[in-house]
């Protein structure tokens, strides 16, 4: 079976590495892959951007199945693209991807389908929503309705720097027509849900806790995510039930009713409240980092559980976790998620590797005569397995200490919240 893998993060590394040890017979190709991924595919320098050109190019190498890891390229219809060719493809259609690339879109059918989640308002000029903020006390949430690489949140603690965040979100940074929510604060503790999705029936998967702030004790600005562990003590059995009765549930059954099917993962990020889990938002693709440290307890084949998605055969699929902690430490570079050098080079890796439970998944990295390079924000993700979360975050913190870069940045509490 012939697939391609489209993507470059650490994610797709780790999608990568399981689609490689299926049990199913598979050659992947990769678009534009990175230097850890090569370990499992062929990597091919072709734009995200160019879909016609990766429609040709899966059309001309008889790919079977299409994997897109990044939600850019999905919001963008690439899915739609490779479908209208008769290609499948792991991952929802343009219209169903809106629920990601649109905050607006995903409040409409919570509000419609009694989903729990925070109030908002929507705003499409600054002037109105400085008028509305003024009515409000803090602290606020203000969110950039669209796709901003996980950076496009803010909590605000007063009005100066609520307004602050709208000046920086209608200044044109993550889209040249901006539009926010003005939502309610919640108070609780965030989790990330996912479940698999054929359209019809849902498989949820195990959950995780990320960390999206850079600094320790979630301070500091938002990245797309410094570490994650799995699973979380937060979603209990209880919470896990509400989530797929009051949140994907409903979700997934109005997209249906709506002749939109969902197909696909489906990620929800919650709030546990004391009233129970909220919905703060959807994304329509695996997590990065959480899918880094969920595969590694993946004992299920994660290419026949695709399939099944594809297939619309999630009905009766079984799937399976070793009895394990994960945990995931990225490795950013110094000055992320603002400027940072290129061009440090990186050493350690393989002696890092020697523990069989540590898997170092390549983020930001590329090669320069040879040597590797941490050329990205964020640059790789350590990932370890133990017993307790005491144990893989021993694990995961002695690996980082064998992997060199000038310019490495991590958080030093990953897992914080975790009891043991």
């Amino acid at each position: 079976m012939k697939i391609l893998l489209i993507g470059n993060g650490g994610r797709e590394h780790a999608i990568a590495r399981s689609i490689y040890l299926s049990s199913i017979p598979n050659q992947i190709y990769s678009i534009p892959g990175n230097p850890g991924i090569m370990q499992y595919a062929k990597c091919i320098n072709i734009s995200l951007e160019k879909h016609n050109d990766i429609c040709n190019f899966s059309i001309k190498n008889a790919i079977d199945l299409v994997i897109i890891g990044p939600e850019v390229p999905i919001c963008n219809g690439l899915s739609d693209k490779l479908e209208k060719n008769s290609i499948k493809v792991f991952a929802p259609s343009r219209f169903a991807s809106q629920l990601e690339s649109s905050k607006s879109f995903t409040k409409e059918i919570a509000y419609k389908n009694n989903i729990p989640t925070a109030s908002y308002k929507w705003f499409n000029e600054k002037n109105k929503a400085i008028q509305y903020l003024h009515l409000l006390s803090t602290p606020i949430v203000i969110k950039a309705d669209g796709l901003a690489a996980g950076k496009g949140v803010f909590i605000c603690e007063s009005k100066k720097e609520a307004s602050e965040s709208i000046d920086e979100i209608f200044s044109g940074k993550f889209t040249d027509n901006p539009s926010l929510i003005i939502e309610e604060f919640l108070n609780g503790e965030e989790a990330s849900f996912f479940a698999l999705v054929d359209g019809k029936d849902i498989q949820p998967l195990i959950g995780a806790q990320d960390h999206k702030r850079l600094l320790e004790n979630d301070k500091g600005p938002n990245t797309g995510g410094m570490g994650a562990y799995t699973p979380t003590p937060v979603l209990t059995n209880k919470i896990i039930g509400e989530v797929m009765n009051r949140i994907i549930e409903p979700t997934v059954s109005a997209m249906y009713k709506n002749n939109t099917p969902y197909k696909g993962v489906l990620f929800a990020g919650l709030m546990v409240t004391d009233k129970g889990p909220e919905l703060i938002e959807y994304n329509v693709r695996f997590g990065d980092p959480e899918t880094q440290a969920m595969l590694m307890l993946l004992e299920s084949d994660l290419l026949q559980i695709m399939l099944d998605t594809v297939n619309g055969e999630l009905k009766n699929t079984k799937i399976k976790w070793k009895n394990k902690t994960s945990l995931t430490v990225v490795l950013a570079n110094k000055g992320y998620p603002l400027s940072y050098r290129t061009d440090s080079i990186i050493t350690g890796i393989e002696e890092a590797e020697k523990d069989k439970s540590i898997k170092v998944f390549h983020a930001g990295t590329r090669f320069k005569n040879k040597e590797l390079i941490a050329s990205g924000g964020r640059v790789l993700n350590v990932t370890a397995t133990g017993s307790s979360v005491k144990e893989a975050r021993k694990k995961a913190y002695n690996a980082i200490e064998k992997i060199k870069f000038k310019t490495k940045y991590f958080r030093k509490d990953i897992a914080w919240r975790a009891k043991s």
